[in-house]
């Protein structure tokens, strides 16, 4: 990878793991669902104006903004809102690794190798360590700890629908998808959290939720996945994927720095054991053919 694509990748893993921080900071001021309508209106208008739509079927395209965004965000924000600590979503989120490898062994019939199942139950277990402190220690509630996991199967999904659309102009498809949960994130807000509380949120906005919710749309968003996306197609996924388990370790230190989020000590255990089952995923494959030549 050349010096200026590591430099990219650098500055988006640090885009999305601080990005757990800056939700919590937009949730102070705006409530969940309303935030999620917000992000996705900053994203799609007015590009769609001035960006193509990608050649996509439109039941991709639903399908996309379904998962990616409304179904994955409308969990993770809902997470947050209801005690889920910034730097343990950063890294509960990162469940999504394993449930893509089921989904796609399930509905598509990929292969599952003997190291992802290791990874995925390594990774148990230490979810299980910091679901086992929910309710106690650390700041973090049942409910938070379950709809987190939501967030990461939606995640997942779009996943799958991702490898179904196939290569497409990326800013396009983040642009056109940002369409699909406008509506239903408004209409949750609606129900969920009712006109007063929305009138009071937008007619008295701080500036520290307007800033969130333009790093939300256009950092996180719109930078960080084209721009993610388009080192997936210079580079082949297995040089590209393992950056992603440099998310968590920047949502959790961030999260501890700017917020003074501080984990029990299951918790931490937990999240080393997380860490640790992820990172066999990743490399178990080629950590086990490196020892095999070693032996010969």
């Amino acid at each position: 990878m050349q010096a200026r694509d590591r430099l990219l990748a650098l500055a988006i893993v640090c885009v999305w793991g601080v990005n757990f921080v800056v939700i919590k900071v937009g949730l102070a001021g705006v409530p969940p669902m309303l935030l999620g309508a917000l992000r996705f209106l900053l994203v799609a208008f007015p590009a769609i104006f001035f960006v193509p739509r990608p050649r996509v079927p439109a039941r991709l395209l639903l399908a996309y903004g379904a998962t990616i965004s409304l179904g994955q965000f409308a969990f993770l924000f809902y997470a947050m809102a209801v005690g889920m600590p910034a730097g343990l979503a950063s890294l509960v989120l990162q469940s999504q690794a394993f449930f893509t490898l089921t989904i796609a062994a399930l509905w598509l019939g990929e292969p599952v190798r003997w190291h992802n199942i290791a990874g995925m139950a390594v990774a148990a277990g230490g979810l299980a360590l910091i679901g086992a402190g929910a309710g106690g220690t650390g700041g973090m509630s049942v409910a938070g700890f379950v709809l987190t996991l939501c967030a990461a199967f939606c995640w997942a999904s779009g996943n799958i629908v991702s490898k179904k659309i196939g290569p497409v102009d990326l800013l396009g498809l983040v642009i056109w998808g940002a369409l699909i949960p406008i509506v239903p994130f408004t209409l949750l807000s609606l129900w969920i959290e009712g006109p007063a509380r929305i009138v009071q949120s937008v007619t008295h906005v701080s500036g520290m939720a307007v800033f969130a919710m333009a790093y939300l749309a256009f950092a996180a968003t719109v930078f960080g996945y084209t721009m993610w996306g388009r080192l997936l197609t210079r580079y082949p996924a297995s040089q590209v994927a393992p950056l992603t388990l440099l998310v968590p370790v920047v949502g959790l230190v961030s999260a501890h720095v700017l917020l003074g989020e501080d984990l029990s000590g299951a918790q931490w255990a937990g999240a080393a054991v997380v860490m640790a089952g992820l990172l066999l995923n990743v490399f178990g494959q080629r950590l086990w053919a490196g020892r095999a030549l070693a032996r010969r």
